[in-house]
């Protein structure tokens, strides 16, 4: 596709060309584009130009894509409704019901955008666009066809951003990067994919870019003579080995720009230090020559066995098949692609290169992705924060012991794996083998690990592991489970809180609420205004009888507060200091509960079972709750001198700035004289560039990310 053409065609009659140069002039196209050019006629772009070039030039690009001539028709149709007077019914009398269909689809996408998304000028940004995406994706299920013609409307959109103001064109390209680009990933259209990221970025990240652009100016002699030698030596090798040169062709390319930001970024390292910069794809006939092809490369080049993938034999959930292996050529590290010319095909065009668009099937693609998206219970950012691992991740397969083939995100654990196979599973997953050695069920697994995972009878609560899963079905299923326990847990609390409080026993506490139909009685564990509504309506039911006039104004009390280690106690007795037991030990912002002993507070885990038993015996307990402070949560790499001591001069340091590591390792990449330290802490610092300062007073930070922004 010849992006530079597209972008500055300016004219109704150079579009329309493009346009039957993708696709035959039939009678049918040629009505719907008289009547887009009918239905514009009075409309203009902000550029100026005649507004219809969009439409006719969006079913260009579709046609490119696709041979359907429906998605054209509806590409060329799809701002009329929204934009004029006309509707369905009339696109459905004119031009059938796919058509129709398809344009209800598109209209409907822009309808709900314009209800869901923020206006322009708000400074709120991802949380939303999660929300149209997951709003879109509701919508147009129906058939994969809509979010394909709206890629290509939202590409040839991104093409022309300049007319609009620097705002308008910072939201629309946010927009595309989370939203839509996305899609094309998962609908396997790889080149849309990698057009509309690197369109994106170059409005959203315009340095970066800049920076980029400039050493790939700079180098570009040194890697385009790189490329050339290595495809001359990789012919070479083939002809030599039986091959004619009709058998084969070697394509070559550099790794797109914001692919290469992404990694940047992800490593921590400079464009220099990126493996798979360099590439070259062999595409060949048949998949036995693809083999043929990858041992020839094996035997004659030294490979990174950790990089290679075989997506021929398992494929990705999208279609995506092709073998990946990188391989060192004189000190240049290269990524080799090999693929037949059908492969190719699907890689690039994904979804549209092989559906079968009147039985509404697909061939060989795998669409369940979609089905899995429709989240229906938590909020936008829970949202977001799903959809992120499912769209941004790389993929691995793994098997079940009868050879069943599962994807998952990298990074995926023994439990994802489980869930994966069956909800039941997840929910019952007491044990498991991978490759028939015993493992934790949070393990990461690989490419090609076997899974085997025992259940249990009853379902099991692990409430500390839901950030250790990585996909959205593990995380929303565990959610909901230990959502379930808590409101168990904080029910039963709420009656020995009231108790203790009242100098009550618990069972008759139990028997007034029970009496009193008492909806919210888990909400009294923590919310202390509604235990305070409680408590006073408890006082004014049982002093209505005259005999408890005088058991009143022995048992008057009011609720005093008491701070102690960031934790608000909530208590009508004297508390003298919190005590974070040693069976459980809760952190900042963890479920927690508190029972009184002697004087003091002693703080669990609403999940520890050492709480659970004495929450059962009705042991006294008080409200407690975390204080309301802002804390950050960071991830940090720094370069530490290799010596005795300076671990701990280092942590010493943190101590000072209130710095609380959760975890911390040691010794990766060491040298003799360095070695770097990896940190996971907490802060209450908001300003990431403030506390890089702060650090950079003792150490050398290589790498500093707040791990709970959702522009990480």
């Amino acid at each position: 596709m010849d992006i530079e053409k597209i972008k500055h065609i300016d004219d109704v009659d150079s579009a329309i060309a493009y346009l039957f140069a993708q696709i035959p002039a039939s009678d049918t196209l040629k009505k719907a584009l008289e009547y887009s050019k009918t239905a514009h006629e009075k409309q203009f772009r902000k550029s100026g130009q005649p507004y219809v070039i969009h439409p006719i030039l969006v079913a260009g690009i579709v046609s490119s894509i696709s041979d359907d001539e429906a998605m054209a028709i509806a590409a060329l149709l799809h701002d009329v409704v929204e934009d004029t007077q006309i509707n369905i019914d009339e696109i459905n009398r004119l031009f059938g019901e796919d058509v129709a269909h398809l344009v209800e689809g598109l209209t409907k996408i822009d309808s709900i955008r314009d209800v869901e998304l923020i206006p322009s000028n708000s400074n709120e940004r991802l949380v939303v666009s999660a929300l149209s995406f997951r709003k879109m994706l509701l919508a147009s299920i129906k058939d994969v066809r809509v979010l394909v013609v709206k890629l290509c409307d939202r590409f040839h959109n991104m093409l022309t951003l300049d007319a609009l103001s620097a705002q308008k064109q910072e939201r629309i390209a946010e927009e595309t990067l989370v939203v839509y680009a996305p899609i094309a990933h998962r609908l396997g259209i790889s080149f849309l994919k990698n057009i509309l990221e690197d369109l994106s970025f170059s409005y959203l990240f315009k340095e970066e870019k800049r920076q980029i652009d400039s050493y790939l100016d700079t180098h570009y002699h040194a890697i385009e003579m790189k490329l050339n030698e290595f495809k001359e030596m990789i012919n070479k090798v083939l002809v030599q080995n039986g091959f004619c040169e009709d058998d084969f062709e070697i394509l070559s390319r550099v790794k797109h720009r914001y692919s290469i930001y992404l990694k940047m970024q992800r490593k921590g390292v400079g464009i220099e230090e990126i493996l798979d910069l360099l590439a070259i794809r062999i595409l060949t006939n048949d998949a036995v020559k693809c083999y043929n092809i990858l041992g020839l490369i094996h035997l004659h080049f030294k490979p990174l066995s950790s990089r290679f993938k075989d997506y021929i034999a398992v494929p990705k959930d999208n279609g995506y098949r092709t073998i990946h292996t990188t391989v060192f050529h004189n000190t240049a590290i290269f990524e080799v692609q090999i693929r037949t010319y059908d492969m190719h095909k699907t890689a690039e065009l994904g979804v549209a290169a092989h559906w079968k668009y009147k039985s509404g099937g697909n061939d060989n693609i795998k669409l369940d992705w979609l089905h899995n998206l429709g989240y229906q219970n938590e909020s936008v950012e829970e949202f977001y924060d799903l959809i992120k691992n499912d769209l941004y991740s790389e993929d691995i397969s793994v098997f079940s012991p009868k050879g069943d083939a599962f994807t998952l995100p990298r990074g995926a654990v023994v439990l994802d794996f489980a869930y994966a196979v069956h909800t039941h599973v997840g929910n019952h997953a007491k044990s498991a083998l991978v490759n028939k050695v015993k493992t934790s069920l949070i393990n990461e697994l690989h490419n090609g690990d076997i899974v085997r995972v025992e259940v249990d009878e009853n379902s099991i609560t692990r409430c500390s592991w839901i950030d250790a899963v990585k996909t959205s079905k593990a995380k929303t299923n565990m959610r909901y489970i230990c959502n379930a326990r808590v409101r168990e847990v904080d029910s039963k609390s709420s009656v020995n809180i009231v108790a203790t409080a009242m100098n009550l026993s618990s069972s008759r506490v139990e028997e007034w609420f029970d009496k009193n139909g008492c909806d919210k009685r888990a909400a009294i564990a923590t919310d202390i205004e509604h235990f305070r509504e409680v408590i006073h309506k408890y006082i004014m039911d049982i002093g209505q009888n005259n005999r408890f006039k005088t058991f009143l104004s022995r048992h008057r009390f009011k609720l005093k507060l008491y701070s102690f280690k960031g934790l608000e106690i909530y208590s009508a007795s004297s508390v003298s200091d919190v005590v974070f037991d040693y069976c459980c030990h809760p952190k900042n912002g963890d479920e927690v509960m508190a029972f009184l002993e002697k004087g003091k507070a002693h703080v669990h885990h609403k999940m520890c079972k050492t709480a659970i038993k004495k929450l059962e015996a009705k042991e006294p307990m008080v409200f407690v709750r975390w204080e309301k402070i802002n804390v950050f949560n960071y991830n940090m790499i720094v370069s530490l001198h290799s010596g005795v001591g300076t671990l701990a001069e280092f942590l010493n340091f943190l101590a000072k700035l209130k710095i609380d590591i959760n975890q911390i390792e040691l010794g990766k990449n060491r040298s003799e004289s360095t070695r770097y330290c990896e940190i996971e802490f907490e802060s209450k610092e908001a300003d990431i560039n403030s506390l890089r300062v702060k650090i950079e007073q003792k150490i050398k930070v290589i790498h500093l990310i707040r791990t709970d922004d959702a522009y990480r």
